[in-house]
């Protein structure tokens, strides 16, 4: 199969670059809910997002070394990174003529500690004054010829989109994705599109488009994406048994979102994983956090064979999802 994603004005490329790592590996051979396979995938997702903190940006105004960083000699070195423990620094890797533009990694630790306690911090939500929350949406539709879309709409919240008294406009809504560091290749430029998390995906199956899938979820979009395929193509899952399935995402990196903050091994196991799971990877250094029970994943996913059936499925977890035809 291959991955379609959006180029680094997004974030999309992570999960291409995890795949590529993760190619090197027999996921296939591994139980899809064991402590290995968790343990492989959130190794590789912390090297693919480490390199997006250090070179990804519009490239309508930057240069991004995409061919070198999707490449199978730079997947290799990179590979060879991943050992029996969890990581917990920051490795974005090394490219010639491309200085490594990453974050202070030790600010950002300190500002998720200061910030673990205030209210409308990471990815938007609607304030607590009535009964309904918001997110993004994520819808895929296949029509009878064969025709997909993928989307990942996402609106404004007000916490970060402030009305500028002496403009009299407000903040666009992902300007606060922006750093405000000069050199760096996402940082502030008039015209220019800040890195976001929105990250539709689509998958052609032997050149043929196969499915749409994605969600929401900001900085988990792309890992619970990739946690999704690798399921479908490596162990043979249908959709749906995909997306129920017991899943998880790592906080290690540099958030997107304000206050960009950054814990250091902080892995979140959806709670219906099996305890020793859990406690093996804390064993590898893994500071694994327990959700609730139907807690990881948002996704949902369409996908066409080539004799016309199609097949759809939904995220069960306590949101708005369906599957129609």
């Amino acid at each position: 199969v291959t991955l379609l994603k959006c180029g680094p004005w997004s974030q999309g490329p992570t999960a291409l670059q995890t795949l590529a790592i993760l190619e090197g590996f027999d996921l296939g051979a591994m139980d899809p809910l064991g402590e290995r396979t968790v343990h492989t995938v959130v190794e590789a997702m912390k090297l693919a997002y480490a390199d997006r903190e250090a070179f990804y940006g519009d490239p309508a105004f930057v240069e991004v070394p995409m061919e070198t960083l999707l490449s199978d000699d730079y997947a290799a070195a990179r590979r060879a990174l991943i050992g029996g423990q969890a990581s917990l620094d920051l490795r974005p890797g090394e490219i010639a003529g491309f200085p490594a533009a990453a974050p202070d990694y030790r600010a950002a630790i300190l500002r998720a500690e200061e910030a673990a306690a205030v209210a409308g911090a990471g990815e938007p939500t609607l304030a607590r004054l009535g009964a309904s929350a918001g997110d993004t949406c994520h819808v895929d539709v296949i029509d009878r010829h064969g025709n997909m879309v993928s989307a990942t709409p996402s609106g404004g919240w007000f916490q970060s989109s402030p009305a500028i008294p002496d403009l009299g406009f407000c903040l666009g809504t992902r300007a606060q994705m922006f750093w405000l560091e000069e050199g760096h290749p996402n940082a502030l430029a008039p015209g220019k599109r800040p890195r976001t998390t929105l990250s539709p995906g689509m998958v052609l199956r032997d050149g043929e488009a196969w499915m749409a899938f994605g969600t929401p979820g900001g900085e988990q979009q792309d890992q619970w994406q990739t946690i999704m395929l690798t399921r479908m193509v490596d162990h043979g899952w249908g959709i749906q048994q995909a997306i129920d399935a017991p899943s998880f995402h790592s906080e290690h990196w540099v958030s997107s979102f304000w206050p960009r903050g950054a814990r250091p091994g902080k892995l979140v196991l959806e709670g219906r994983f099996d305890p020793a799971v859990a406690d093996a990877l804390e064993a590898r250094g893994h500071r694994v956090t327990m959700g609730e029970d139907w807690s990881e994943g948002r996704l949902s996913g369409a996908r066409r064979e080539k004799d016309g059936q199609m097949f759809a499925g939904a995220n069960p977890r306590g949101m708005q999802g369906y599957a129609v035809g």
